[in-house]
């Protein structure tokens, strides 16, 4: 059977769709239905309250809360790269509007901003979370545009942690304590390593079963994941949506596999936009006799995985 398959463009320019952001964007995204996308895409319950909403002489695009719990919200646009100005009007809105929840969307994300981002979430209270979201546009043909809103640096474990715990039955009380007790432990033995916390930035401990740490982009990082089920451990280099890196990486795998001295499961997931590039170890996550040792095949692997695989990334 013959199939006609269009190409999926990206369309670069923003303002082909919303020329301004104040007048076309910001009123937009208030609306019903597409605030409800963003919603989605960050894992929250989202009001707007008010567009435009004033902060002394400045103004904040939305003001919104939290459905359910009245969570503070403040969502900052900008149809550009991130820059400075408005990472600081970020901070400036927040403190002015004591938000709790902080949402920056943008055209591109630039490395140091991701990276002062994600040092905001590291840095401040539990009850704090920014989130870094890239706007996407794509079209097929001549199709209309598509939107895809990107997160692109979030607290860890914050989709779950926000929401009130009172309806969880105990035994998933119990799973979220587990996991978040051996993220803590973890982040007090790693960071001791000098040359690990030298190669890596200290993550807040995770009721989810996963930790991501940056690695110099926002296109992939490396993420360690406590697989309790089958009593596995696992770290990988996830790649968010780049097939071709993905490909790229694949070709050097024998001097990556040799150089790291480690031997992954490449996987494609060509049904995915992910690919993920694993390696396990098997472990007994309930015995804590046992977790210094897994400690430290995961601080190895980790150093391993960053010097062997960052010279093709």
């Amino acid at each position: 059977m013959d199939l006609n398959l269009g190409n999926l463009e990206e369309i670069s320019d923003l303002r082909i769709v919303w020329p301004n952001e104040a007048s076309d964007f910001t009123p937009w995204l208030a609306s019903d239905d597409n605030i409800e996308r963003l919603a989605d895409a960050v894992g929250l319950e989202i009001t707007v309250e008010e567009t435009e909403s004033q902060v002394g002489s400045f103004s904040v695009d939305i003001f919104a809360s939290e459905t359910g719990t009245g969570r503070k919200i403040i969502i900052e646009n900008q149809l550009e790269d991130t820059n400075h100005d408005h990472l600081g009007k970020l901070i400036t809105y927040a403190a002015g509007k004591s938000a709790e929840v902080i949402i920056w969307l943008v055209k591109r994300a630039r490395e140091e901003h991701r990276a002062a981002i994600e040092w905001l979430n590291n840095h401040t209270d539990d009850n704090i979370g920014f989130f870094l979201c890239e706007i996407k546009l794509f079209k097929i043909g001549s199709s209309e545009p598509a939107l895809k809103f990107e997160v692109i640096e979030r607290p860890n474990g914050w989709s779950k942690a926000v929401k009130k715990d009172d309806t969880l039955s105990e035994a998933a009380q119990q799973r979220y304590a587990q996991r978040y007790n051996y993220w803590a432990a973890f982040n007090d033995y790693a960071f001791q390593n000098l040359e690990f916390a030298k190669n890596f930035n200290r993550r807040k401990p995770s009721r989810d079963h996963w930790l991501d740490f940056s690695i110099g982009s926002s296109t992939y990082h490396i993420s360690v994941s406590q697989i309790r089920k089958r009593n596995n451990l696992l770290a990988e280099i996830y790649i968010n949506d780049d097939k071709d890196l993905f490909n790229y990486l694949l070709q050097q795998k024998d001097a990556i596999e040799t150089e790291s001295g480690l031997i992954f499961d490449w996987q494609e997931l060509p049904e995915r936009k992910a690919s993920r590039i694993i390696i396990s170890n098997p472990v007994d996550f309930n015995d804590k006799s046992q977790w210094q040792a897994q400690f430290d095949w995961l601080i190895n692997t980790m150093l391993k995985m960053n010097a062997a695989f960052k010279k093709y990334l």
